[in-house]
């Protein structure tokens, strides 16, 4: 072999284009498929062996050594776009747009040699569409999983899927309604960071407990049980994948809506709203029954309607309560009326900090008495 083709088979091979050279440089250069991630959130394998990235935040972790690495990141179509966004040596660095016609990898680069992790999230919710993961190459690339404490699971909208908070990329008003999406930023992942907790999100906008904010339905008591949070996705969700040691719910803002003037508005009806989340709660505590059940009420909402959703949310806790005499009480949060910054009335960025913030002393108790030592 002359000099300049093995140069040049170097090269290629650390650029992530070549993996068959002989010798050591070529050994430090591995590809870990994806079927090797462990994900933590919406997830599911496919036929072609990708990891299907689908609720917000979904994520996954790895570690490699050098400088860069490269994420092979698609999309069911070639016309969208998507965003996943990471962190590096655990700082949070940036969103990626992932363009469903790209065909280069997703290059990740690192500020000097040695090992370095990466935790990469999916920025936007399961109606945004998937994102599929086919591999990972890099020098030495390992796949890294969470170290083991407690679980919180968020189940929510809009609010709780990040929505409508970033625009320091895209504008509010434009773009794409995902364009603004940041899960990772979102209050509960804040919240379980801060407590040195593990998390998922159930989350989808727009969506409530009897009605969504324009329209009679799909609810989340209708989705909660699909992988995909879809009503006519014939996939359930396998709940023995995690185990939560609390279950937050934070429903009600778009019951509550007044729609969007298109749609017949019926008022906001208590004993349906009551009922439907007495049942949804049960149905929780089928999926995971020693898991502390943590009902939230809205930021976004004030005057009469702050007071009732809170009446409406104490009644549920009192039904939920006398049902279930042996299980822990459910525990209630009243949010603090909020001035949301974020665009078309949502929190922002800022403003989730300031949730998170709020919601922490809540919180701590619930996730204490489940914490131990951590490997």
């Amino acid at each position: 072999m002359k000099p300049m083709n093995k140069y040049l088979l170097l090269a290629l091979c650390c650029l992530g284009l070549g993996t068959a050279l002989a010798g050591p440089a070529a050994r430090r250069a591995t590809t870990l498929p994806a079927t090797a991630l462990p994900a933590y959130g919406r997830y599911r394998l496919t036929d072609a062996h990708q990891l299907e990235l689908i609720g917000s935040a979904v994520h996954f972790g790895f570690s490699f050594e050098g400088p860069r690495c490269e994420i092979y990141a698609s999309l069911p179509t070639a016309d969208g776009h998507n965003y996943l966004q990471y962190e590096l040596d655990g700082v949070y660095q940036r969103r990626v747009r992932v363009a469903g016609a790209a065909a280069a990898p997703l290059v990740l680069t690192a500020p000097g040699p040695g090992r370095h992790t990466v935790w990469v999230y999916k920025a936007t919710e399961a109606h945004t569409g998937p994102i599929f993961i086919e591999k990972i190459t890099g020098p030495r690339v390992k796949a890294l999983r969470e170290a083991a404490g407690p679980l919180i699971e968020f189940i929510g909208n809009s609010i709780t899927c990040g929505a409508a908070a970033d625009a320091s990329e895209t504008p509010c008003g434009t773009g794409a309604y995902h364009d603004q999406h940041n899960a990772y930023q979102a209050y509960g992942p804040r919240v379980a960071r801060a407590l040195g907790a593990r998390f998922v999100l159930s989350s989808v906008s727009g969506i409530g407990l009897y009605r969504n904010w324009n329209s009679a339905g799909p609810t989340m008591p209708q989705v909660y049980e699909k992988v995909d949070f879809q009503d006519a996705s014939p996939q359930r969700w396998d709940f023995s994948t995690f185990t939560p040691a609390v279950v937050s719910i934070a429903l009600g803002t778009n019951d509550f809506s007044n729609g969007d003037g298109k749609h017949e508005r019926l008022p906001f009806d208590s004993a349906q709203f009551v009922g439907r989340y007495v049942d949804f709660v049960a149905l929780v505590k089928t999926k995971y029954p020693r898991a502390r059940i943590a009902l939230l009420s809205s930021p976004m909402m004030g005057g009469h309607n702050r007071s009732t959703l809170q009446n409406c949310l104490t009644a549920v806790k009192t039904a939920a309560d006398a049902a279930h005499p042996a299980d822990a009480p459910v525990a209630l949060y009243f949010f603090q009326p909020m001035q949301a910054r974020g665009c078309n009335g949502h929190p922002s960025v800022e403003d989730h900090a300031l949730l998170a913030q709020e919601l922490e002393p809540f919180f701590r108790p619930l996730v204490a008495p489940q914490q131990g030592p951590r490997p």
